[in-house]
């Protein structure tokens, strides 16, 4: 047995959870997979693997192993698929995860574009917020706030998420604007609040950080109800660009504070496609993580009124 030979089966039965398991799917019986991974281990000189008549687990030489293993497999997949589906067109079902605010709103609407332009696709499309282990699902591909954890999946950015401080002009036209950071303490803010505690948000502009502590007669754990509060006026709120993107276009949303670059602490930054090593190069994942790049570099909604950090706008 070759070492990558070695690599593909170890990391088989890691993703799996045992030697049955992994050989149900190689078509080979328990002991030939175990004896198989003993003789990657004699290889390497160490054990990867602690075993129980009921139970395996990844020694520590096992868990570096297999995340430096998954990384070449995946590599190695890349490199022949490069070549062998260059003439293969995106075709049969693409199951796909999103979030459910996001989804709605610039995913959801893409699909007809996405499907004229790949019409042997079709889309099987799942909207949660809640985690999905993309390989127990059967899922090929996931867009996701922020990246997974586990090493068994491949993830490409897609866009960066920046914040603004916004509310509704009639909110504006009753209370007044925020000049400075500092203003933020005599206004109704409303805070996103997933535990007890106080609620700070940082602002980074020429003149320095500030911490400034915000509070407020509505809070949410739900970012989706305080864009929605905001618009209705309670407000000023601390919120994703592409959640109100296209209210500010569209005069139903002022920014503030355009000086100063919000980084609330405790939030994800970045859009990602995310996608499991062993569909990573599917013609069919390719060509929508593919088209759903074009489109967010192109999407007005996600640069509305961003400032980066040093830009000096005016307020």
């Amino acid at each position: 047995m070759d070492t990558l030979s070695g690599m593909r089966l170890f990391a088989r039965v890691v993703e799996t959870g045992g030697f049955s398991a992994a050989g149900r799917q190689v078509g080979l019986n328990a002991s030939s997979v175990s004896r198989q991974v003993g003789r990657l281990e004699d290889a390497l000189g160490t054990r990867l693997l602690n075993r129980s008549t009921r139970h395996i687990g990844l020694t520590e030489a096992g868990r570096i192993y297999y995340e430096r293993a998954s990384r070449i497999i995946a590599d190695v997949d890349e490199a022949n698929a490069a070549v062998s589906e260059l003439s293969q067109a995106p075709r049969g079902t693409l199951r796909l995860n999103v979030p459910v605010v996001f989804g709605r709103r610039y995913i959801t609407p893409y699909m007809r574009e996405f499907l004229e332009t790949y019409r042997e696709l079709r889309v099987e499309l799942t909207v949660t917020d809640h985690y999905v282990d993309l390989i127990e699902e059967g899922a090929d591909l996931a867009v996701r706030i922020g990246g997974p954890s586990q090493s068994s999946y491949i993830v490409r950015k897609l866009a960066t998420i920046d914040r603004v401080i916004c509310a509704s002009p009639e909110y504006f036209a009753r209370h007044g604007r925020p000049r400075r950071p500092d203003d933020l303490a005599g206004h109704n803010c409303i805070v996103y609040r997933a535990q007890p505690g106080e609620v700070v948000w940082e602002l980074i502009g020429d003149d320095g950080t500030f911490a400034v502590p915000v509070s407020g007669n509505f809070a949410s754990n739900n970012i989706a109800s305080i864009a929605a509060a905001m618009q209705a006026g309670i407000g000023i709120a601390l919120l994703p660009i592409w959640l109100v993107g296209r209210e500010i276009q569209q005069g139903m949303a002022e920014i503030v504070l355009r000086d100063y670059y919000a980084h609330p602490t405790g939030f994800a930054d970045e859009v990602y496609a995310v996608f499991p090593h062993a569909r990573n190069l599917s013609a069919k994942v390719r060509a929508c993580v593919d088209f759903l790049a074009r489109k967010f570099r192109a999407e007005p909604d996600f640069r509305v009124g961003v400032v980066p950090p040093g830009a000096g706008a005016t307020k």
